[in-house]
């Protein structure tokens, strides 16, 4: 009896000994870094290197607040629930989690994103138009354009009753609500590709070439394109429902212009008459 009881605390004072054991080798162990931080991401961009290749691509460029004054690269993902927008700036709050065992392939910290503290739309100061544009040959371009960075749809058809669609077959909103849809086609093989994304690159405006008229006009697309009352006002809409044959097409042109109000490209579409 005397040796069972022995025995038995001796099974028990190596089980304490490797609880102990395995707690202290736990706490021994390297841990992820976890903090709460603030963060300024630039309205800028700029470029890194990716692992493992030897190809600069375009990057956002961030300033954390324990290290201040430094402008860092950042892939445009890296912040988990964050979506970047080119000629923002911003001001965020966002978890920081340093890694104990970074991948080798990878950054040794990860982002995700708790709060948009601050979202400031910044572009360089819009200057007007310093000569009257009368013709398609007073526009200017900007420099190294004309390129070809964005596309539209060709063909756009109109029925009598005013339902909008696309010659696929694809209906657009209402009259007040559609819009002629800005598609950026710019390959990222283009030298250019980094330079061509920088906000004087970006199309502001359109100025609006109408085979109706001889007048030119400007309108703003917004994010995604002009909208389709600004290109074709209600005079011109009710020419096509009302006074065109089925089959009868216009022609119109939109010259892509940036916060300069210089040309960028020359995008031609049409408008027929279903």
């Amino acid at each position: 009896m005397g040796n069972y009881t022995n025995m038995n605390k001796f099974v028990i004072s190596f089980l304490l000994i490797t609880a102990f054991l395995a707690v202290s080798c736990s706490d021994d162990e390297p841990k992820d870094v976890v903090n709460e931080i603030k963060m300024s991401v630039s309205a800028e961009t700029g470029t890194y290197i990716p692992w493992g290749s030897d190809i600069p691509v375009e990057c956002m460029l961030v300033m954390s607040e324990d290290n201040p004054g430094v402008w860092e690269p950042l892939g445009f993902n890296s912040i988990k629930w964050f979506t970047y927008e080119r000629g923002h700036e911003y001001y965020l709050s966002v978890e920081r989690t340093i890694l104990a065992n970074p991948p080798m392939d990878g950054s040794d910290r990860t982002y995700s994103l708790l709060r948009i503290l601050e979202d400031r739309i910044v572009t360089e100061p819009e200057i007007p138009v310093d000569k009257e544009i009368n013709s398609e040959e007073d526009i200017e371009y900007y420099d190294m354009c004309p390129f070809n960075k964005y596309a539209i749809e060709k063909e756009i058809i109109v029925n009598e009753n005013g339902e909008i669609s696309y010659s696929d077959g694809h209906n657009l909103p209402s009259y007040d609500n559609a819009r002629i849809w800005l598609e950026c086609i710019l390959d990222k093989a283009d030298p250019n590709w980094i330079q061509f994304n920088k906000i004087p690159y970006m199309a502001i405006y359109s100025f609006v070439l109408s085979p109706l008229t001889d007048e030119i006009r400007l309108v703003r697309n917004e994010s995604s394109g002009p909208m389709f009352k600004e290109v074709i006002p209600e005079s011109e809409f009710a020419h096509i429902t009302q006074s065109m044959k089925p089959g009868e097409e216009l022609r119109y042109a939109l010259i892509l212009a940036n916060v300069y109000k210089k040309g960028l490209q020359k995008l031609e579409f049409t408008i027929k008459k279903q």
